[in-house]
């Protein structure tokens, strides 16, 4: 006896659907979204089953399935979510089948598994696939923004500018950090770049090799760095490390730094009260004349 499983399986698509929501309340599927709401919950299983029989009616057209799998990610979701649903899927599929065949023999049983996963492996394989694609590119995406952010050029001033250094410096942020300084210091003309290590926690002798390189490259292009943000307990590490760090200027705090740099371009803080007070202290000595 032959079975039209595709067929049974649409008759029964309600059937399918309901049964395949109420598994998925009972199954740990839930730890997946506990700190998400049960609309939200809920939306997305009734989409999930939506695409599946949608890919189904349509001879595995796999267009929803790709917009399904780029929201999933979107939302956080791990591949679980997906894998065990469609497990799921697949096992009430086969009970609803068996239950509709009037035949219960070992060739129908077997032919109604190899035709459930006939159709039910090609689509679930298609929904890890665009799952794995998009979070490729999502991480992608969040690792070139976390290079931006590793190494920010913030121009306070004109020719003066300030690279502020959070973490710990390997060699591939290094190599970030020398390319946004030299294209910073060229799109800002820079004369004067603060390099503030304050966020660094260990300076050894690679991290110190690295800003010794990057200051070396701002010098041969035109600018000056100053070293600022150095604590206490790093400078002793420098000294201990016997690291030279004569050839550009280095200060405790950036508030120092800044005041140097205001120097190096010929500008300087002015205390606006004292001029004032300089002001009236004139005009008394006038009228007392």
């Amino acid at each position: 006896m032959s079975v039209d499983v595709r067929s049974i399986v649409l008759e029964n698509k309600e059937k399918i659907e309901n049964k395949w929501l109420s598994q998925l309340d009972q199954t740990r599927l839930q730890d997946y979204t506990s700190t998400i709401s049960t609309d939200l919950i809920e939306e997305q299983n009734r989409e999930f089953v939506s695409v599946i029989f949608s890919t189904i009616e349509k001879d595995n057209s796999y267009d929803h399935i790709n917009q399904f799998s780029e929201r999933i990610v979107n939302l956080g979701w791990p591949l679980g979510y997906l894998t065990e649903g469609m497990q799921t899927f697949r096992t009430v599929s086969i009970n609803v089948i068996l239950n509709a065949v009037e035949e219960e023999s070992k060739e129908v049983f077997l032919q109604v598994m190899q035709d459930v996963n006939n159709w039910v492996d090609p689509i679930k394989n298609q929904l890890i696939n665009e799952y794995s694609s998009n979070w490729n590119n999502t991480v992608s995406l969040q690792r070139v923004a976390l290079q931006e952010l590793s190494a920010p050029l913030i121009p306070v001033m004109e020719g003066i500018t300030v690279l502020p250094l959070v973490g710990t410096i390997d060699t591939d942020r290094a190599k970030t950090i020398m390319e946004n300084l030299l294209d910073g210091v060229i799109k800002h003309r820079s004369s004067v770049v603060l390099i503030d290590i304050t966020g660094v926690p260990v300076v050894d002798t690679m991290v110190a090799h690295h800003i010794i390189q990057a200051a070396e490259a701002v010098r041969l292009v035109g600018a000056t760095c100053i070293l600022v943000g150095i604590r206490p307990e790093v400078a002793q590490t420098i000294v201990n490390l016997g690291i030279d760090l004569s050839k550009f200027p280095t200060k405790s705090s950036l508030k120092k730094g800044f005041e140097s740099a205001l120097e190096m371009t010929d500008r300087y803080i002015v205390s606006t009260k004292k001029q004032m007070d300089e002001a009236e202290n004139i005009l008394d000595s006038i009228g007392k004349e």
